[in-house]
């Protein structure tokens, strides 16, 4: 197996044990990304020169004594993550070149540990986006299938774990964004609870949405780099002072699910989502019945409000958070007749890409006057009652299980002229932003055009341990998650 190939606690004993030397980590890496990704394209900024200094960095660091649960391990970080040495270009003209001066509190996190920050990962533009399609860039491609999406808009990270070009990578969802792409890439992807991990420094989509997640090859590397992002942030007024479980010490408890409750919500399983997606998911259920858990079908009777409450409350923050770049103070400026008003059409027109405009547009209509009670008041009290069915379920169910997406990897192109198809991708995903949840995808089969699908395992808010134990259960009992595309 080549180091690329390690998970990321197998580099780190290896590491430790002086097997390799992160120079050495990060050269095979390095080489993987040359040799794959001019056809992935999971990067949009990539430096291996960098890179290496940081892997020397940490070979010191190492060699004095110090100690660290990503010293040496080669990660990627996705492009709408403020790194005060790389552009933050969020995929679009619009943020173009543009540095910031700071990191993210997440990237410094990752910095402490010790992570070599090989890049900046590929995105939809402003996180917008299921197939990674709406970059201002390119394009990511699916390492299962390079005639595919690797699902959005976390595709350029989810791919480069998937292809072997990192070890592990950052990346955010808003509606589904780190759980989808997972899903359709074969790999682990989870979105923890809405206070769990600070936004600072992530640049913002819809804020009460948003959060930070991290995508890996297995459920233990998840909860490692769970584990170093996670906990309060005085920078962050959202983020919760709560302790941080060791999540990766709590798998090692874990003997079988007796006693674990599982719900199935049958909202879940809807007409119109691939059949191999529903029977592959109900197999995986049914593992974690043979584990021991008590596997029960409960109601979320409000889920099929979700799509339509999640697009009105994502694109109304939206057109909110995105009124920051008018070409004064940062990123692109379009200068143009008809002073101040003219150079803000220019600018925005120009450097935004026809899906954030479409968001911006249909969140200032429903912000507007005369329309504010009946869309977006409406849409935020639906959205309590979303979440009172979650809080009611998770009454009498430790965790709830269902498919990531409602079908697996679709072709480029194929929804791409067409929003709802495109929206409708996250079906099964927005929910848990809507009421603030925690939840990750874990593979659980294939399709017959050996495609990954993913299960879906979604925990109470602060119970990442729970949905953790859950996954990391079924992915000891099953293969699915050690099976790598061929490139």
């Amino acid at each position: 197996m080549s180091p690329y190939e390690w998970t990321i606690l197998e580099a780190s004993a290896r590491l430790s044990a002086g097997d390799v030397s992160a120079v050495e980590l990060a050269e095979a890496t390095i080489a993987r990304i040359e040799a794959v990704d001019a056809r992935i394209k999971a990067y949009l900024h990539f430096d291996a020169e960098w890179a290496l200094d940081q892997a020397r960095a940490a070979d010191r660091r190492r060699k004095a004594g110090e100690s660290g649960a990503l010293l040496g391990v080669p990660v990627a970080i996705k492009d709408v993550l403020c790194t005060r040495d790389m552009p933050t270009t969020c995929g679009s003209r619009i943020l173009e070149g543009f540095r910031p001066p700071y990191d993210a509190t997440v990237v410094d996190r990752m910095r402490k540990a010790g992570a070599v920050i090989l890049g900046k990962t590929n995105t939809d533009e402003f996180a917008m986006g299921s197939s990674t399609e709406n970059s201002a860039y390119f394009t990511t491609l699916n390492p299962w299938d390079l005639r595919r999406v690797p699902g959005g808009s976390s595709g350029g990270s989810a791919a480069a774990v998937a292809a072997g070009e990192c070890l592990g990578a950052l990346g955010s969802d808003t509606g589904g964004s780190v759980r989808q792409p997972a899903g359709l890439c074969g790999v682990v992807g989870l979105k923890p609870s809405y206070g769990r991990v600070s936004r600072y420094g992530l640049v913002a989509y819809a804020s009460s949405l948003d959060q930070v997640g991290v995508l890996a090859r297995d459920v233990q590397d998840a909860a490692l780099l769970l584990g170093v992002i996670a906990g309060r942030d005085g920078q962050d007024s959202t983020s919760m002072n709560l302790p941080v479980p060791d999540y990766v010490a709590g798998l090692g408890e874990v003997d079988g699910l007796g006693g674990v409750r599982v719900g199935v919500p049958s909202e879940y399983f809807i007409e119109g989502m691939q059949p191999e997606v529903r029977d592959t998911v109900r197999a995986a259920v049914s593992v974690l019945a043979d584990l021991g858990a008590e596997v029960r079908e409960v109601s979320l009777p409000h889920t099929e409000y979700a799509l339509p409450v999640y697009y009105l409350i994502a694109p109304a923050e939206a057109s909110a958070n995105l009124a920051r770049y008018d070409g004064v103070r940062y990123g692109l400026r379009v200068e143009a007749a008809g002073g101040l008003g003219g150079m803000y059409t220019a600018t925005r027109g120009t450097g935004f890409g026809a899906e954030v405009k479409r968001r911006i547009m249909l969140g200032t209509y429903a912000l507007s006057a005369g329309y504010y009670d009946a869309y977006y008041l409406k849409a935020q009290q639906v959205r309590t009652l979303i979440k009172r069915d979650f809080d009611e379920a998770f009454e009498s169910v430790d965790v709830l299980i269902a498919p990531t997406s409602p079908t697996t990897a679709f072709e480029i192109g194929e929804k791409v002229d067409d929003p709802l198809q495109m929206y409708l991708a996250d079906v099964f995903t927005l929910s848990m932003n809507l009421a603030g949840n925690c939840g990750l995808s874990v593979p659980c089969g294939f399709d017959a055009a050996d495609l990954p699908i993913g299960m879906q395992v979604m925990g109470p808010a602060f119970g990442e341990d729970k949905a953790l134990r859950v996954a990391y259960a079924y992915e000891r009992a099953t293969d699915w998650h050690t099976r790598r595309p061929i490139l």
